[in-house]
């Protein structure tokens, strides 16, 4: 597994101040510490579980971001550890982070997900449900939730055209939001088939699994 090689790549690639999460769900243990002693600190995972076994085996100063859809009622299981939260994609999960964050004395960081693809399987907020959040006031009500920006997956298409089109639309939203939170600092879009559209787009987090570590393990 050239996990070594394959990161220098792609950060040879990167633009500077786009941090890669290396998108580790799935990849055992070694590939994640093969990528650690590469220098990789950010890793992703979609699933609480594994999330939660690897932060407890692996190295403590990784960080951690959950970028799955998420359920409510495993939460608890992974807010006193998380870094990032990628896939806040419903008013519900911002009430639970807050009730559970606020059990563990801390503020997550965490992104607002929009729905940007023509797809139907993607979660998210649409646009005007998005808008409705970016007012400092209508997130009073989870002073333990920090929203720092949104994130949002393209349709799976080679149609470079179309992703480009949805990746500016987000970067649209997301210069609307930043310019009522001037906190705001994260835009959290591209993966391994799109990436360099995304950042080309103003991505500043590009989510990178399986041109890092080759096929996912299923």
């Amino acid at each position: 597994m050239e996990v070594k090689a394959n990161l220098a790549r792609i950060q040879a690639g990167l633009q500077p101040g786009v941090t890669l999460v290396a998108v580790s769900k799935t990849q055992p243990d070694q590939a994640v510490l093969e990528a650690y002693e590469a220098g990789q600190r950010d890793f992703g995972e979609n699933r609480v579980q594994d999330l939660k076994g690897k932060a407890e085996r692996l190295p403590s100063d990784i960080r951690w971001h959950m970028i799955g859809h998420i359920q409510t009622n495993k939460i608890k299981d992974f807010i006193g550890f998380v870094h990032l939260v990628h896939g806040v994609d419903r008013e519900k999960v911002l009430k639970v982070l807050n009730d559970e964050a606020a059990k563990v004395g801390r503020t997550v960081d965490a992104l607002l997900q929009v729905h940007i693809a023509e797809e139907d399987s993607k979660f998210g907020f649409d646009a005007q449900e998005a808008r409705a959040l970016f007012a400092p006031a209508a997130l009073a009500a989870y002073p333990h939730v920090r929203i720092c920006g949104l994130m949002g997956m393209a349709t799976f298409t080679d149609d470079r055209a179309q992703i480009q089109r949805e990746f500016a639309g987000l970067k649209a939203l997301y210069d609307e939001g930043a310019a009522l939170n001037p906190h705001w600092h994260v835009l959290s879009m591209g993966m391994s088939g799109d990436y360099p559209l995304a950042i080309d787009a103003g991505s500043t987090h590009v989510r990178v699994g399986s041109a890092i570590f080759g096929a996912r393990n299923y």
